[in-house]
């Protein structure tokens, strides 16, 4: 399998992430492109040209992280990151969606900064930065455990370390102690170790 990746992004860190804890990492070839420069390869594979997109074993085009995320689950050994099926995959998805939409704004926060200054939008920049706290409080209020690991954990400890890397300026900390102990307790395993961004 072929995993197109950045090493910042974090939808491509939260795959390489489950690839390596279920024990699939030498199964896949991580390749990494640059999709603002339109990488042949991964226009070839992804229309919109977005990463993170896997090859899979049948040579099918996989685009977005949860759908590929899902796929390696159901691939990889050990526990289930996600579970079959009622309230249990629903508590566990909504968590996962929740720290997909901190990331989603955290990114548009990203891509807004880089366009000129006299072009950028201060009134979006607000709502994103709102929004973006808003999902973290959400976050807070369903305690992920890290002791538990699962999709909706993974993908809180992926949201949390990539704001704090991509906007130091952003306090997530304060008001927070149970993501600040999610992420201290997450950034100790292997895995997370082994896709920190760069």
């Amino acid at each position: 399998m072929k995993l197109y990746i950045t090493t910042p992004s974090p939808f491509a860190r939260k795959v390489r992430i489950v690839a390596r804890e279920k024990g699939l990492a030498d199964r896949i070839e991580e390749i990494v492109v640059d999709p603002y420069g339109n990488a042949p390869e991964l226009l070839s594979t992804n229309p919109v040209v977005q990463v993170p997109t896997l090859i899979a074993e049948d040579g099918l085009p996989l685009n977005d992280s949860p759908v590929i995320a899902e796929y390696l689950d159901m691939m990889g050994s050990g526990l289930r990151l996600l579970p079959a099926e009622g309230a249990e995959l629903l508590r566990v998805k909504r968590l996962e969606t929740l720290g997909n939409a901190a990331l989603e704004m955290g990114v548009k926060l990203v891509l807004e900064k880089r366009r000129p200054e006299q072009e950028r939008s201060a009134s979006w920049i607000e709502r994103w930065t709102v929004n973006m706290g808003r999902a973290l409080d959400a976050l807070e209020a369903a305690a992920p455990d890290a002791g538990a690991l699962d999709m909706g954990v993974l993908t809180a400890g992926v949201a949390v370390t990539w704001i704090g890397f991509r906007h130091p300026d952003y306090d997530w900390k304060t008001g927070r102690p149970n993501l600040v102990a999610l992420q201290a307790a997450l950034e100790t395993r292997p895995s997370f170790i082994d896709t920190y961004p760069v």
